[in-house]
């Protein structure tokens, strides 16, 4: 079951992906509505409310006082009620509805606290590209199974394929077999050629979606693609480390003219998990939750237990080594005070 890092926030969570806002009123010369979070940038948060007005915000201070051990307790996507005096621009955020979903990472630099890279999710797209930058499977492992954990749709997009060499598309085939095997959806895209884009179209239409992944694998330019007027800055790869130069550095919510949203977020470095016990990791990988109902023991770890099915599934390659390895890699990494 999905972890909710602000229990005490919680009201009637919606689910629907469009505007779902209750009308404003006003009481006392103060004016209180319900909004969306489009866009987080520090400590303020631009919202928009039901009637399409674009409001200035931040958070009332009583928020860091409910144990809300995260770099933001307010983040994109989270619908909002929000009150301010009537002729003044700023508001408060005074309460967050029940989020239906999102997700969160360790926070690179304070690793007891989380990061909530977006909220209320109905589909992200991860995206992928196997050189320059290089996405490796433990990331990508990590960042699917923190989606199972919050109940967040992934859709697997190897991007930027026109530069790939004949053994880096031999490769985006393994992976998109292996992934599409195990139940991920997986598409090949390209800005370039334009392979991929109707596909991503489709999927993204009347969705909130979010958009994932390192600097540097063409998150920004694929929304150039869903909304080609808003003409984002694509940046160029480091050539020192072979990774993307960061070109968003705040989360925002875009909607598109054909229906829906879609949130970019600035590119991830590394992907640690949080708020997982040792004992739940195996239930975030499909196939190793599958096979562990054969196991002799019903608290097997999948490590060295006798006659465990996991171990004989990776052995047979019914579990491929670089899956099982992430799996051991993000137990290893559950202590408190580690981060990769």
């Amino acid at each position: 079951m999905a972890k909710d890092h602000n229990p005490d926030l919680k009201n009637n969570g919606n689910g629907d992906s469009s505007r779902q806002l209750a009308s404003c009123n006003t009481v006392s010369g103060v004016q209180n509505s319900r909004g969306i979070v489009i866009k987080n940038t520090g400590n303020l948060y631009l919202v928009r409310t039901e009637d399409g007005n674009d409001i200035n915000c931040t958070a009332k201070g009583h928020f860091r006082l409910k144990g809300i051990r995260s770099t933001s307790p307010v983040v994109v996507g989270d619908r909002v009620h929000i009150e301010h005096q009537i002729g003044e621009g700023m508001a408060y955020i005074v309460k967050i509805d029940e989020r239906k979903n999102y997700i969160v990472r360790k926070a690179s630099k304070l690793s007891k606290h989380s990061h909530i890279l977006a909220a209320n999710i109905d589909l992200t797209l991860l995206c992928i590209t196997v050189s320059s930058p290089e996405t490796t499977t433990v990331f990508i492992d990590r960042f699917l199974a923190t989606a199972e954990a919050y109940n967040v749709p992934v859709c697997l997009v190897f991007n930027k394929i026109d530069i790939f060499d004949e053994i880096d598309l031999e490769y985006v085939d393994a992976l998109m077999n292996l992934y599409s095997i195990i139940g991920y959806q997986c598409l090949r895209s390209s800005v370039v050629t334009g392979e991929g884009i109707a596909e991503i179209k489709e999927l993204v239409a009347n969705k909130t979606t979010l958009l994932a992944g390192h600097s540097g694998v063409g998150k920004s330019s694929i929304i150039n693609e869903l909304q080609s007027e808003m003409a984002l800055k694509v940046g160029e790869i480091s050539n020192v480390h072979n990774m993307g130069m960061h070109t968003t550095t705040f989360s925002e919510m875009i909607e598109l003219d054909g229906g829906g949203f879609v949130i970019d977020t600035p590119g991830i470095k590394g992907f640690g998990t949080i708020d997982m016990e040792v004992s739940e990791v195996s239930h975030y990988f499909r196939e190793i939750f599958k096979f562990s109902a054969k196991c002799r023991f019903n608290s097997c770890m999948h490590i060295n237990e006798p006659d465990c099915a996991v171990i004989d599934a990776v052995e047979n390659h019914y579990i491929s080594q670089s899956r099982y390895k992430s799996y051991l890699n993000i137990i290893e990494d559950i202590g408190p005070d580690k981060y990769r």
